[in-house]
């Protein structure tokens, strides 16, 4: 069975676990307090908080075998150096389990944005994101921006871009993401690897972005050959037939499997956050056996570089 790297998982620090709301508001994130703490229509809460232990069991459960630790979107800066303090220390406690990506606020000051991603790469950490800059408050192509993909370029790390379905539901505290504003960057870009997560916001299962529709695989000499997807929140925002039908049009080679753990993407079934059951929904796709095993690990041993 092929190995298993879930590229889009979030954790977050004791502080917030204990009370997700009071930090919320004592810390100055109140996108992230609606996105992160309310609770669905059948009273089960949006996401949980577990610790690193609990995340590790979880992944034994399911047969993951490595967890890339994604930032938030924090609209402070502050609070992106705290999680990727408590990031470092995860990763130099379970270095053969635990990889992570910077989080950095560029609003906050452009060489405060440089400095925070040098100091991340010291601790171990292989890439940037997610990031939203509709929702921290900056310019796609404005300086704040410039200044984190020009440290992305030199440390060769890839970039992970928060995106959302134009034509997906509306929930509290969603931010609109045009896809142009992510071809732009790509363009803008072109050495520096995005990942635009959420399967991008859907654009290349309908053709809506040009050549970022098309495989993106570098080897495929794409336009776009820096773009590719991860897989986050999948079953919350698309049917099962997403898998092989993304596959089929943007190549296998362009998607990283992400679960967003701990989101709970099953909440009609199930009362806890989980991971088997998203991968128990790709093995059943319909995928061959070597797309299987690109979506599920291949593709992000690759562009993250492991």
């Amino acid at each position: 069975m092929p190995s298993v790297i879930d590229s889009h998982v979030h954790l977050y620090p004791e502080a917030i676990n204990r009370d997700p709301r009071g930090w919320a508001t004592a810390h100055g994130e109140p996108r992230w307090e609606i996105l992160c703490t309310r609770r669905r229509k059948n009273g089960r809460a949006v996401q949980g908080f577990p610790g690193v232990d609990e995340l590790l069991r979880e992944m034994d459960r399911a047969g993951v075998e490595r967890a890339v630790l994604l930032g938030w979107y924090w609209e402070r800066a502050e609070n992106c150096a705290a999680q990727n303090r408590f990031y470092a220390e995860c990763v130099r406690a379970w270095p053969e389990r635990l990889s992570a990506f910077a989080a950095v606020q560029p609003a906050a000051g452009t060489a405060l944005a440089a400095e925070e991603l040098r100091r991340a790469q010291g601790e171990g950490f292989l890439g940037i994101g997610e990031l939203s800059p509709h929702a921290q408050g900056y310019a796609m192509d404005g300086p704040g921006m410039a200044a984190v993909m020009t440290v992305a370029a030199e440390l060769r790390w890839p970039v992970n871009l928060h995106v959302t379905d134009p034509q997906g539901r509306a929930y509290p505290g969603r931010v609109e993401t045009p896809i142009g504003d992510f071809v732009g960057l790509a363009r803008a870009w072109p050495t520096v690897r995005l990942i635009l997560a959420h399967w991008g916001g859907g654009a290349p299962l309908r053709n809506d972005t040009g050549a970022a529709g098309a495989a993106v695989d570098a080897a495929d000499g794409g336009e776009l050959a820096n773009v590719v997807y991860d897989t986050a929140a999948s079953p919350l925002l698309y049917g099962a037939e997403v898998w092989r039908e993304f596959s089929a049009k943007s190549g296998a080679g362009a998607v990283l499997f992400g679960s967003d753990y701990p989101l709970n993407n099953f909440p009609a079934v199930e009362a806890e956050p989980e991971m088997a059951r998203l991968l128990a929904e790709v093995r059943g796709a319909g995928l061959g056996e070597a797309e299987l095993a690109a979506v599920l690990g291949g593709n992000a041993r690759r562009v993250l570089r492991l």
